[in-house]
């Protein structure tokens, strides 16, 4: 038989000719060491030119195409294309990786930059939205992401003079950008007047903020901040694509290929141009430029690199060169010297002197080949032929070669040159004489050719090189070695491979090797077999391997570079031919096929339970069953997981044992006899590991998302919970020796391995492990950062880079699967024990001798301080010395040994060993039956805990007056357990088949038990010996019971439906019942032993009567009346409750009643235990749920004296004791019920400002509407009217055609960028801000949180400095939506947030550094508060709408409990408002009724019943003394407030009355500081309560609901006016900066005015109605309502004699003052299109402008109503305000990206120079007035979120009041004082009347503000 195995020999790579210089720039480098550092392919190159030497770096799996040099110029960046494309971090001295860091990018790393320090690293992605991501590179961790920019990024840099600050340029734009916290802010570029807009291709960055970057059209922009500030005009001819920065200065290179250097101010030092030099060409473009020193490095697009000697410039040296782009498929080796030449797609093939050119063929040629004679040239083509050519004869074509179908791919000459073989397309080989062309079909004429070289990929000399069950021709060349017996094949994926020649058998072995990025077109050998030369297609890099033979091999195998190894692999493992090859263990066989998936996996209920809950909404709504009041605990299990899991018991600090079973952490004192348990988890636990000082324990589980949980083995809590990276579950776990690491490998397909630092939670680093399955990692004790795995052929070598590892196969041959692996006495000896009993022993990677130590795997090794123990499928335990050259003892596990003291009985001799763990002079033995032994040193054996072995357990009985169970298995086996404290297992008998059920008769003495085949026996209770037995079915035996009494009959059903009856005394069959339409179930006997109920599969119930079996109907109603023996049934109305709502997809699979006939307990597919009230009517009753077993629960039985729970579980084999706590035993057990979210609606109380609260939606933004619902065509999209000179008088055009509007282009820009935060400082009320946001915020506490959309600028949490309004820290959250409340924790270090998305997250951050620690749903209803407690990093409570939950942060995973409400009877889930907390972990909950619910941990131990008559909506836990505040919502009395002060449990309180006047407080915040209360109620108020007068102090007023829509300013005093929803008006005092008085109007108002004297002031309402008041008395003078809907805008004429009255309906009514205060209307305006927005009198009150709704500003008379339509007049008119954002004079205000919203309000100042407007997106605007040019330039000032609803200068033009909708606040932008003679220029001193006459083109010369110029406007 050929040999299949891989070749001795080996290829190394030598050199490689090319770079990558198409599609890449900047990547070309010097290192410290002023070697080169470049890419080409998927290699990276370190070049030293001195000696000539070439160094590679294979990390990479795909093309290379970036590349940055670590600022110590050492440490290399390289990132690459790929579906997961990774950066490597690499030594350019050792070409060894640092670091890897991956998961983040897709499709490809297109940019890298390192910092000025080399701590961090930026990269930017190749994806749709061209990620940008900031590294912390050596943790592999991601600091910070952000979307780059729409288009393609070409270059980005760190600014290496200002921290945390970026730049990246690419398509037409460059963007700067500040990274704080974990958000990456960018700021784009204003090119400006400067410069044209354009593609940036690099940049770099210098001193002072200005940034130098090199443009498309081959000018460098050089900017200043953000800012365009000059150009160098036509600094290169053409692109400039790169440019580096040195201590020197500047060098840009570009496509003219010139190369520039600049000095430090980028003035010009020297040109040159490489087209004009020696080595030069047309069309020369230069990628790369590198200047060090008088070195400057070039790379070329042609794939040049030079190297230029500043003083000898026009001489540079060609240092290497390759193919450019297109494909290079070309290849020839010199006959006789070591040359080699090829050809590509880019038309060159150097240095070649043309004979003859024949052109007999239109397709391409793919292959030529000359005769070994030199007579004949063959031409293969894809014209599916082959022509010969004569050599000597000029190239005449002497012959044809035809036959072929397709297009010809490889061909060889014999030696002799009579024969030529060809390959085709189609996977054909033929053959020809040559040189007629003749095909040769006789196979016996071709036995003895012998071949003069073999290329062909076809044949069976090369059967091997193709895989074996496949038919892929991925195999592009291959090329024989005859003289060495080995073949080189090249292929579609980059490897090229070493195989033995011939290979005659498919899928041999080979050894792969990497570099090629992607299709390698062709390989061939030197002449002289030393090397071999392989091509790459699209990499157009040519590759140069040295041949090491196997002699030379074997020298070098004890030394052999690093990086080599990486490539020796034998692929394809396929073991179906070699006949060496073990048989594979049964056990280890069935090992790894078993499957840990799940049909439901535990995370997935609660939402299949919201999707039932929308089914069975209805039924839900009604009266449920309440739970029981008795409970259950855990109190022993029988069993442990042996039989799929290895060393997973081990010795605790205190000499306890731990270990696992199901999905309980079991730690049992063998002394007591006692265990203790770890519930952490909810699916079964596959692996443990214990931290070196033995007090910790990690487990790691089953599951879609499967944790790891950390616990300490003495308190039982978890420390760390690890999620987020393993799939389906997680096999095997080690401790590093420090304790500080955790290794673990998933289950998943690829068996990841994670290493983690636990404590934190952190992933460190991630990698692929193997396809087959890995039994074990471990981690090396001396050096953390290496680790070994080992599984099914499997043995590999890690060490960590970054956030990947780096693995390599142990060096052995062919590989065996390896059990077991232990790191020996020094950090390069590893000990691994395999499936065929030996035991390998390695040094480093190497094998160096193997030991024979047991018959049968190896399943366990342990290292002790001197030497090793072992433990195998022998069921031997042996020690070793320290090196395995001797056993020095061994003791088998035998029951002859087995010492009087042990818990049960061996099952068998010598039991296959899982574990072996020493300590405490013993050791310990885990046993694949499920036992654990302790072994002495001096040999006796004690047996500690056993269960049954594999197989499912299902049968399960009671002793009806003894505290022992039965239980019998698919394991063969029928058990007896003592229930009693000994706990241990007292009789066991094999069973010749497995066995489902068993019932002990009801005087204990015989024991029934029916078997899978069909058959039952009954045995003798003590002896276990056969009484009688049946054998009647063929189906399995499901269930079967003696009849009560006598226990005369026995019932035996079976799997074929039928119950057999049988007569006990008499030993024969009595009776059959019949009808049964599927298997059963269930079954049970009455009382008096006549009646028998079945329950089948399919959910049916029947009844039969003994002996006969005949088949009685029964109602329903009298079934309940009959008196049952026993209930074990699932099915009838008395147990309708037990069924889930998910019953789709769990079945309850076993039930029983108590004896007392109280509580049913109940068990199901879910592994969940159940507790209910007996009878359970009603559907969806209460329950008490407990989670231990993994899988289904199988059976359930209460003991004779329902003193215990008995429960077995099917696949976790373990019998678990619950001791039963009646009522009044108040237990601690955590015991939620699952369905108690549905109770009924109204149960969470109702207040109608929480349901408010809750409805409000925070999305609203500015981002989205328009304010006023407009209609019709914006101003700046209407066509322009021309202008008077040029146009007939009457006509008008008309507005432009929808379909042809075309300027609303241009990308939107971010159209926000800040809002306010106050800050009210007390001693002066003095108010600073601190803005920093693009929405308002909406969270308490200096962090604070904001709303918004992800799409536009997801919700940010801000942090701040109180004392300095810097910005700390920026998160940018995942919670969509927006965040509703934040906390810190108690150090301060951790930030705890709430979203406003569906689910409500909840996220802990390091908000220092900007990372997420951990995040999970929260609820799914609003959360209102979630608070850290004030003592705690790690603990908090969350509150809403019925619901609090008591959180815990382990590590990165957040595990929260609910509330308990069962220990106070009566008490209810309410919706909790508030939270604060107490010592002893006492915590307090404000509710919605008023009550304060106290709760120690989390249950509920007290309610203070109604603490406020309203809502608690905030309380405040004081620090330094305890004591808590709470505000609630109360009417004022004498006895108390809205605001309270209790003591420290919540007994006592002070009450205090907030002196606001209003009807209800409602107190909304609460903080309490040294002697003082701060206060915000619902009414805008921040109050300052003094504690010990109760004296109130109103810091700050505001208005409450509803948007602010009227402002009115004063004519000639400092104070304004504003009007709001919420119905009230105000006085506010502008130099004061208070508020000076408010009146209650007692309707939402719109609009206000003052008159023109300032008497007066007129207000319209929301109803219609419209007030005069007078302004000395706040009398009302006059009021009106003619209207019935609101009144939009309401004015005074100058003349103080009319008033103009504008409604939403369409009208402007006219009111003549003079008349008297009855107010008739004297006329008004028709014809209006659509609603009135605002109005304006003119100078001398004889016109009004109106600006509506649909964009129209129109012009009427006054008071006659009529329109003035006639331009030439209107343009006369001098208008006394200007409030209309309409009209040809503000056309300029109306901004490109308007149109989602609106410019709303506008003002002209009084001076009438300045116009300022606000708009829907929360934008002041400051433009020059007027401003008839559209998009004109202005001043922005931002603290609105968004929709403002009106603006107004104020007399003087000092102030600017703006209002806003949303914010309900009033902010006062202010300008600096003008001089006097810009404030006169005014038409009439008394009346300020702005006259917007228009002159003639010539003499319209108006004085312009420039707005650059225009001082700064201050907030």
């Amino acid at each position: 038989m050929a040999d299949r195995t891989a070749p001795n020999c080996h290829l190394r790579l030598e050199w490689v000719y090319g770079y990558r210089g198409h599609q890449c720039r900047n990547n070309l480098y010097y290192t410290a060491a002023k070697e080169i550092v470049y890419f080409v392919a998927g290699v990276g190159v370190v070049y030293n030119t001195r000696e000539h030497k070439q160094k590679f770096y294979l990390g990479h799996n795909d093309d290379i195409i970036s590349l940055a040099l670590h600022p110590e110029r050492v440490l290399v960046a390289t990132g690459q294309v790929g579906k997961e494309p990774y950066i490597c971090v690499w030594d350019s001295y050792t070409v060894q990786t640092v670091s890897i860091l991956k998961d983040v990018h897709t499709h490809g790393v297109a940019c890298l930059a390192f910092d000025l320090e080399g701590q961090c690293l930026v990269s930017v992605g190749l994806d749709s939205k061209n990620t940008i991501c900031v590294w912390d590179w050596r943790r592999g961790k991601v600091l910070a992401a952000a979307p780059g920019h729409t288009d393609r990024i070409f270059d980005i840099s760190w600014d290496l003079y200002q921290p945390s600050k970026l730049v990246s340029c690419g398509v037409k734009h460059i963007k700067f950008w500040s990274l704080c916290g974990n958000a990456l802010t960018p700021k784009r570029g204003v090119f400006g007047k400067t410069g044209d807009l354009q593609t940036i291709l690099c940049l770099a960055c210098a001193k002072d903020e200005v940034t130098y970057s090199g443009a498309l059209n081959g000018d460098i922009y050089v900017w200043k901040g953000v800012n365009l500030m000059r150009t160098v005009q036509g600094a290169h001819g053409s692109g400039i694509f790169s440019m580096n920065v040195c201590e020197e200065g500047f060098a840009t290179g570009g496509r003219d290929g010139c190369v520039r250097l600049w000095d430090l101010n980028f003035k010009p030092i020297t040109v040159i141009d490489l087209r004009e030099t020696d080595q030069g060409y047309k069309g020369l473009s230069v990628r790369s430029v590198c200047w060090r020193g008088d070195h400057i490095l070039v790379g070329t697009q042609d794939s040049e690199i030079f190297e230029v000697v500043v003083h000898d410039r026009n001489k540079p040296f060609l240092i290497m060169q390759g193919h450019c782009e297109g494909e290079l498929w070309a290849l020839a080796v010199h006959p006789t010297k070591p040359l080699a030449m090829t050809g590509s797609d880019d038309r060159s093939v150097r240095d070649m002197t043309e004979v003859v050119h024949i052109k007999d063929r239109k397709e391409a040629i793919h292959e030529l080949k000359y005769s070994p004679d030199g007579a004949h040239l063959a031409v293969g083509s894809n014209d599916n032929s082959v022509d010969i050519y004569g050599v000597v004869q000029r190239y005449k074509k002497v012959g044809e070669c035809i036959g072929s179908h397709s297009f010809i791919t490889h061909m060889d000459w014999s030696t002799d040159s009579k024969h030529l073989q060809t390959n085709d397309g189609s996977g054909r080989r033929f053959f020809y004489r040559m040189p007629s062309g003749k095909e040769v079909t006789n196979r016996e004429e071709l036995k003895l050719v012998q071949w003069a070289s073999w290329t062909c990929v076809l044949g069976p000399e090369v059967n091997g090189i193709w895989p074996k069950y496949s038919d892929i021709n991925d195999i592009n060349s291959v090329d024989a070695n005859f003289n060495n017996q080995v073949l080189v094949t090249a292929d579609d994926y980059g490897l090229v491979k070493l195989l033995r020649y011939p290979c005659i058998k498919k899928g041999a072995k080979s050894k792969k090797y990497l570099g090629h990025s992607a299709h390698i077109t062709n390989a061939r050998w030197s002449h002289d077999y030393q090397w071999v030369i392989t091509i790459g297609g699209a990499d157009h890099s040519v590759f140069q391997w040295k041949f090491v033979s196997e002699r030379k091999s074997k020298e070098a195998a004890m030394h052999i570079a690093p990086q080599e190894t990486l490539a020796d692999s034998n692929s394809e493992e396929s073991d179906s031919d070699q006949s060496d090859v073990p048989e594979m263990d049964s056990e280890i066989e069935q090992e790894t096929q078993l499957t840990y998936r799940r049909q439901v996996y535990k995370e997935d209920l609660p939402q299949l339970k919201e999707q039932c809950k929308e089914k069975h909404r209805a039924t839900a709504m009604k009266k449920r069953e309440r739970p029981p009041g008795s409970g259950v605990k855990l109190h022993f299990i029988h069993g442990y997981r042996g039989y799929d899991c290895r060393s997973n018991l081990f010795y605790t600090q205190t000499g306890e044992i731990v270990y696992h079973v199901a999905a309980i952490g079991v730690v049992y004192n063998r002394q007591q006899n006692t265990q203790r348990f770890y519930m952490g988890h909810d699916d079964d636990i596959l692996c443990l590991a214990i931290h070196p000082l033995k007090d910790f324990v990690a487990t790691g589980q089953v599951g879609r998302d499967s944790s790891i949980h950390i616990w300490d083995t003495e308190t039982l809590k978890p420390i760390s919970v690890l999620r987020g990276f393993h799939q389906l579950g997680v096999c095997a776990l080690d401790f590093s020796a420090d304790g500080k690491r955790l290794a673990s490998v998933g289950l998943d397909d690829n068996h990841t391995i994670v290493l983690w630092d636990w404590r934190k939670g952190e992933k460190l680093s991630a990698m692929r492990g193997s396809k087959d399955k890995i039994f074990v990692v471990k981690i090396n004790p001396y050096l953390p950062d290496k680790l070994i795995t080992a599984g099914v052929k499997h043995m590999k070598f890690w060490h960590k880079a970054g956030g990947g590892l780096i693995g390599r196969k142990g060096n052995m041959g062919k590989t065996e699967t390896m059990m077991c692996a232990v790191y020996g006495w020094s950090e390069e000896m590893v000990f691994s024990g395999t499936c065929t009993g030996d035991i390998c022993i390695w040094r480093d990677m190497f094998l160096m001798k193997t030991v024979k130590a047991h018959d049968g795997p190896v399943f366990s090794v342990h290292a002790l301080e001197k030497g090793f123990v072992t433990g195998g499928k022998d069921g031997i335990v042996a020690l070793w010395d320290d090196t395995f050259e001797r056993c020095l003892k061994t003791y088998a596990i035998k029951r002859a040994v087995l010492a009087p003291g042990s818990k049960g009985l061996l099952l068998e001799d010598n039991p296959s060993i899982r574990a072996i763990s020493l300590g405490h002079g013993h050791i310990l033995v885990g046993t694949k039956n499920g036992e654990i032994l302790e072994v002495d040193k001096s040999g006796p054996i004690t047996l500690l805990v056993q269960g049954h072995m594999e197989g499912e357990v299902w049968g399960l009985a009671t002793h009806p007056h003894l505290p022992l169970c039965a239980t019998v298995s698919d394991d063969k086996t029928l058990r007896i357990w003592d229930l009693s404290p000994s706990h241990c297992m007292l009789a066991v008998r094999k069973l010749r088949k497995g066995g489902r059920c068993c019932c002990f008769s009801p005087d204990g003495k015989a024991l029934a038990v029916g078997l899978n085949d069909g058959s039952f026996l009954i045995v003798n209770a003590d002896t276990l010996e056969d009484l009688v037995s049946f054998h009647h079915r063929k189906d399995i035996i499901s269930d079967i019971r003696f009849s009560p009494g006598a226990g005369k009959y026995l019932a035996v059903a079976s799997g074929d439906t039928f119950v057999d009856i049988y007569n006990v005394m008499s030993s024969k069959r009595v009776g059959v019942c019949k009808g049964c339409l599927n298997y059963i179930t269930h079954l049970d006997w009455d009382k008096r032993g006549k009646l028998l109920q079945v329950n089948t599969g399919a959910k049916e119930q029947f009844f039969f009567e003994a002996p006969r079996g005949k088949r009685q109907t029964i109602p329903a109603t009298e079934v309940e009346k009959i008196d049952w023996s026993t209930w074990t049934c699932v099915l009838g109305t008395s147990v309708e409750g037990i069924w889930p709502l998910i019953s789709e997809v769990t079945e309850v699979t076993a039930a029983c009643l108590s004896n007392d006939r109280k509580v049913l307990a109940t068990g199901d597919d879910l592994g969940y235990v159940k507790l209910f009230r007996y009878p359970v009517k009603g559907k969806y009753a209460k329950f008490k749920r407990y989670v231990a077993h993994s899988t289904h629960v199988t059976n359930v039985r209460w003991t004779h004296d329902d003193s215990l729970l008995v429960t077995v579980g099917g696949g976790d084999t373990c019998l678990m004791i619950w001791a039963h706590e009646p009522e009044g035993h108040r237990e601690i057990k955590q015991c939620d019920s699952e369905e108690s979210d549905i109770e009924s609606e109204d149960d969470g109380g109702y207040d109608s400002d929480v349901t408010r609260e809750n409805e409000i939606n925070y999305t609203i933004k500015a981002l989205s509407t328009n304010m006023r619902p407009m209609t019709g065509v914006k101003p700046h999209l209407q066509l322009k009217e021309p202008s008077v000179d040029e146009r007939p008088p009457v006509s008008r055009a008309l507005p432009q055609p929808e379909k042809l509007q075309t300027n609303n282009v241009g990308k939107k820009k971010r159209p926000i960028e800040l809002a306010l935060n106050i800050l009210v400082v007390m001693a002066s009320t003095f108010l600073t801000f601190w803005r920093s946001f693009s929405d308002s915020p909406s969270g308490p506490g200096v962090g604070s949180g904001d709303t918004g959309d992800m799409s536009a600028t997801s919700p940010s949490i801000h942090l701040w400095d109180a004392m300095t309004k810097q910005t700390l820290s920026v998160l940018r959250c995942f919670h969509s939506g927006g965040v509703c409340s934040v906390s810190f924790s108690a150090t301060g270090k951790l930030l705890l947030s709430v979203g406003l998305d569906p689910e409500h997250t909840v996220t802990i951050w390091k908000w220092q550094e900007g990372a997420k620690v951990a995040s999970r749903i929260g609820h799914t209803q609003r959360i209102f508060v979630a608070e850290f407690r004030p003592d705690s990093d790690t603990h908090f409570v969350s509150v809403g709408i019925k619901h609090v939950r008591f959180w815990t942060l382990a590590g990165r995973a957040l595990l929260s409990k609910k509330g308990v409400l069962s220990s106070i009877e009566d008490a209810r889930m309410q919706t909790m408002l508030s939270v604060a907390f107490g010592a002893n972990n006492l915590t307090f909950t404000g509710t919605i009724s008023g009550d304060v619910c106290v709760w120690k941990e989390h249950i509920l131990v007290r309610i203070v019943a109604k603490a406020h008559t309203g809502p608690v909506f905030t309380m405040y836990t004081t620090l330094r003394d305890g004591l808590i505040v709470t505000g609630g919502k109360e009417r004022p009395s004498k006895e108390g407030g809205a605001l309270k002060l209790w003591d420290q449990e919540l007994k006592r309180c002070r009450a205090f009355r907030l002196e606001t006047g209003q009807v209800i407080d409602c107190v909304r915040s609460v903080c309490r500081g040294k002697g003082k209360i701060l206060v915000g109620t619902r009414n805008a108020e921040i109050i300052e309560v003094g504690e010990k007068n109760a004296a109130c102090n109103i810091l700050v007023n505001g208005h409450m609901d509803g948007p602010i829509w009227g402002l009115g300013t004063h004519p000639s005093r400092d104070v304004f006016l504003s009007a709001a929803e919420d119905g009230t008006v105000r006085l506010w005092d502008i130099p004061e900066k208070k508020m000076l008085n408010k009146v209650n109007l007692g309707h939402p108002a719109r609009t206000i005015s003052y008159s023109p004297e300032g008497d007066m002031v007129a207000i319209g309402m929301k109803n219609g109605e419209f007030i005069i008041l007078l302004v000395a008395s706040l009398k009302i003078w006059g009021k009106k309502r003619d209207r019935r809907s609101p009144i939009q805008d309401i004015r005074f004429s100058p003349n103080s004699r009319f008033l103009a009255v504008g409604s939403t309906e369409s009208a402007v009514d006219f009111y003549d003052l003079t008349l008297g205060p009855q107010l008739n209307r004297i006329n008004c305006c028709r014809d209006i299109p659509s609603f009135v927005m605002q109005m304006d009198f003119s100078a001398d009150s004889a016109y009004v402008q109106i600006s509506t709704g649909a964009y129209k500003r129109l012009v009427y008379e006054v008071p006659s109503g009529k329109q003035v339509t006639e331009q030439i007049h209107i343009d006369r008119i001098t208008w006394a305000t200007w409030t209309s954002v309409l009209g040809d004079e503000v056309v300029g205000i109306w901004s490109r990206n308007t149109d989602k919203a609106d410019v709303t309000c506008a003002c002209v100042s009084h001076s009438g120079l300045n116009i300022v407007t606000g708009d829907d997106f929360g934008m002041v605007k400051l433009f020059d007035f007027p401003c008839p040019e559209k998009f004109a330039k202005h001043k922005r000032f931002l603290g609105h979120s968004a929709h403002l609803t009106n603006v107004r200068f104020i007399n003087g033009d000092r102030f600017v009041v703006s209002a806003a909708s949303l914010c309900g606040g009033v902010s006062m932008p202010l300008t600096e004082d003008r001089p006097a003679s810009e404030n006169q220029k005014l038409d009439s001193p008394e009346k300020r009347c702005i006259k917007t006459k228009k002159k003639k083109k010539k003499r319209r010369r108006r004085r312009r503000i420039d707005l650059a110029a225009c001082k700064s406007v201050k907030w």
